[in-house]
């Protein structure tokens, strides 16, 4: 058993459990204790206003979000927290994909800013045209995000 090198006492194993940051890439210039909630148009297909908003534990999805956004100014990518319960982003997990390899999660509850990842780095241009592409492609093909 693990010692917390206190009195030698056994150290408890929640000690060791902490809860996985989360992130949400944008361009919208926000501030610790903003709230990102649902209802803004959507970045996605007919930008009709989105149901969900949507969180990630990878800053590679994260910096996905951040790089194709709408709106002027640089993306931003933000350390949120969950104000209530989430789910796997249907977009982008077992109804698309098998399993959830982008460990990205969706809600209709706001998030709340908890700081700002500074130091990102962002996809080549290469894979930001690629990426662009086959969106516009989908797109044209109709197929919308699930928002059910």
């Amino acid at each position: 058993m693990k010692s917390n090198n206190n009195n030698d006492k056994p150290a408890d194993p929640a000690d060791d459990l902490t809860p996985p940051a989360f992130y949400h890439g944008t361009k919208a210039d926000l501030k610790p204790g903003n709230l990102i909630e649902p209802g803004f148009n959507s970045n996605y297909g007919q930008q009709k206003a989105a149901a969900y908003v949507y969180l990630t534990a990878t800053l590679d999805a994260a910096t996905w979000g951040a790089e194709l956004a709408r709106g002027e100014g640089p993306g931003r990518i933000y350390i949120v927290e969950p104000t209530g319960p989430f789910e796997d982003d249907p977009n982008l997990t077992d109804k698309k994909f098998p399993g959830n390899p982008t460990k990205s999660y969706r809600t209709k509850y706001p998030l709340r800013v908890t700081g700002e990842v500074a130091d990102w780095q962002g996809h080549s241009p290469e894979q930001l045209k690629a990426m662009k592409d086959h969106l516009e492609q989908l797109k044209q093909l109709g197929i919308e995000a699930i928002e059910d």
